[in-house]
């Protein structure tokens, strides 16, 4: 499978001719959408879902359909009946050869005054690759490559630390990363890499890696 990011919380999958896109939002480029055969979207925030970038990518693919949880999907099914599925925690589903389980139900907390909204994680292919929107769930399976929150209204470093060591992947990349500026980032990068206890990397967008 390979792993491409995208700006912010956004990554592209593409294994055996398919495509996969998560969570393409306001800060990620237009085009990371073109030629998904799959969406997945965490969470209706919208640094997280950009509702032009997925009519986008559905009238440019009729074949293409979404994933994703109701405040979402109720946005876009009216538009694109049959293509836009809702999914909670505990769902699992089989889209163009790719294994996906939801894992989680609430966003993080942001500040108490705030009412929490629905978050939904996604982890393909048993294991494989585990992206848990705008939470830090812990999947109730092993975890190869964990996509990382790095930087977030609702997150400090030692949370992001901790996360890494309760879910223990192989290695972790970074997403939601578009706050965190240039002179920040080799400061996280020392902490995590030091303390996480596993193999931390930093994608830049458009960057790819195997996996």
């Amino acid at each position: 499978m390979k792993l491409t990011k995208k700006s912010h919380a956004c990554v592209r999958l593409e294994k055996d001719g398919r495509t996969l896109v998560l969570d393409p939002g306001m800060f990620t480029e237009e085009d990371a959408v073109l030629g998904a055969d799959v969406l997945l979207v965490t969470h209706e925030h919208p640094d997280h879902f950009d509702e032009g970038r997925l009519r986008a990518a559905l009238e440019g693919n009729p074949a293409a359909e979404i994933w994703t949880l109701r405040s979402v999907a109720e946005q876009l099914s009216a538009a694109f009946p049959g293509r836009v599925h809702t999914v909670g925690h505990g769902d699992t589903f089989t889209a163009a050869g790719f294994d996906v389980q939801v894992h989680g139900e609430l966003h993080a907390v942001i500040h108490p005054d705030i009412p929490r909204i629905t978050n939904v994680g996604f982890l393909v292919d048993d294991g494989t690759v585990f992206h848990p929107g705008d939470a830090l769930t812990v999947p109730d399976r092993p975890v190869d490559t964990l996509l990382l929150p790095v930087m977030a209204p609702w997150n400090k470093i030692s949370e992001v630390i901790d996360y890494v060591r309760e879910v223990r992947p192989r290695r972790a990349y970074d997403i939601h990363d578009a706050l965190l500026t240039d002179l920040a980032r080799p400061i996280y990068d020392r902490q995590i890499g030091a303390l996480g206890g596993t193999d931390h990397s930093r994608l830049a967008p458009g960057a790819s890696a195997e996996l």
